[in-house]
């Protein structure tokens, strides 16, 4: 763990922004499929069971990358990587049986990750040969356990700005629209769930619909801001997998969330006007695995060929050309926010 704090910092919200795409793309780019050809391939049922696997591991992934941007050895990545799983949340213990039960919360496994890091700097070198011996048991038992302890009120965090989201709801269906594009569009480069305060406050309707649109479009802003200095893989990932994976860049420039609320928010106005709906389930995902269209063409009162063009012109066309009105506007006329800000492989 070397470098400054704030180099230290920025390369723990990067190693959770892996943990997170790593964990989540697999299931966001197969799962929708596999739920829709398992009846007639009975394999497709193992490979949900993998991908949803890979969810649950997501504090292990986080751990991981962490301590390899950290330039941890192995015991000590392996000790920070068990802190991160044991105070996630992400269990659960029923009749003396480990019961893996979801993602975990991503802002405690990032703040356990910071104690876990900061308990091996110091311990490492006063530990010497029996390092070996203490260092996994230390730090898996004090870092996680102080996450454990500090579960219950980063869970009250996510909960406050739930509220905050659900008295968004009772606004004008086309102001609604706009805020709602907006909130989800930043929760969802935070480490806050968007999907996890969508089901808490049952988002639901056009506030859902409006949701996904704006998520939709903050992901393919950030994808087209970036697509000059990420490679092109990365680029699509923003709006297949998860944009998340900005989040470490966005919580380094906050003023990146200006370009991004700026085209959340003129999509969730478009979604109220058309009335694009959603369910609670699918309200947080945006366009990754196709959950929000597919759950919007679920709810149109008219379906067919014409309603896929409409789906397909607002979830993709739209959000296409505001990225590319933003980029002009932002980079190339502004100056406001620079390519190289958004830079993820050189990580």
């Amino acid at each position: 763990m070397k470098g400054n704090f704030k180099e230290n910092i920025l390369n723990i919200l990067s190693g959770v922004s892996s943990g997170v795409v790593i964990a989540l793309v697999p299931g966001a780019l197969v799962n929708e499929i596999m739920k829709s050809i398992s009846d007639v391939w009975p394999a497709a049922q193992s490979v949900l069971a993998m991908t949803t696997l890979m969810q649950d591991l997501l504090a292990v992934f986080a751990g991981l990358c962490v301590s390899y941007l950290l330039k941890f050895n192995l015991i000590q990545s392996g000790s920070v990587t068990a802190a991160a799983m044991i105070a996630s949340g992400a269990f659960q213990m029923k009749n003396n049986q480990i019961i893996l039960s979801g993602s975990g919360d991503v802002i405690n496994i990032a703040l356990t990750i910071f104690i876990a890091a900061i308990m091996v700097k110091y311990l490492t070198p006063r530990l010497g040969s029996y390092t070996i011996l203490i260092l996994p048991l230390a730090v898996a038992v004090l870092a996680g356990g102080i996450g454990q302890l500090m579960l219950p009120y980063t869970k009250l965090i996510t909960g406050m700005i739930g509220n905050v989201v659900a008295g968004m709801t009772d606004f004008q269906p086309l102001i609604m629209g706009m805020f709602m594009g907006v909130a989800f569009a930043t929760l969802v480069i935070t480490p806050v769930s968007s999907v996890g305060i969508a089901m808490a406050i049952g988002v639901e309707g056009i506030a859902s619909g409006s949701a996904n649109l704006g998520i939709t479009a903050g992901a393919f802003t950030l994808a087209i801001m970036s697509s000059k200095v990420n490679g092109f893989g990365t680029t699509i990932a923003h709006f297949l997998g998860t944009p998340k994976i900005q989040m470490a860049n966005v919580l380094k420039n906050p003023k990146l969330f200006i370009p991004v609320s700026a085209s959340a928010a003129i999509a969730g106005l478009v979604g109220a006007i058309f009335q694009i709906s959603g369910t609670p389930n699918s309200a947080g995902f945006g366009s990754t695995g196709l959950i929000g269209p597919l759950t919007a063409y679920q709810n149109m009162t008219t379906g067919g060929p014409i309603t896929i063009i409409f789906l397909i012109l607002l979830f993709m066309g739209m959000p296409l050309m505001l990225g590319l009105i933003m980029r002009y506007i932002f980079i190339q006329k502004l100056c406001f926010v620079k390519e190289e800000d958004l830079l993820i492989e050189d990580r």
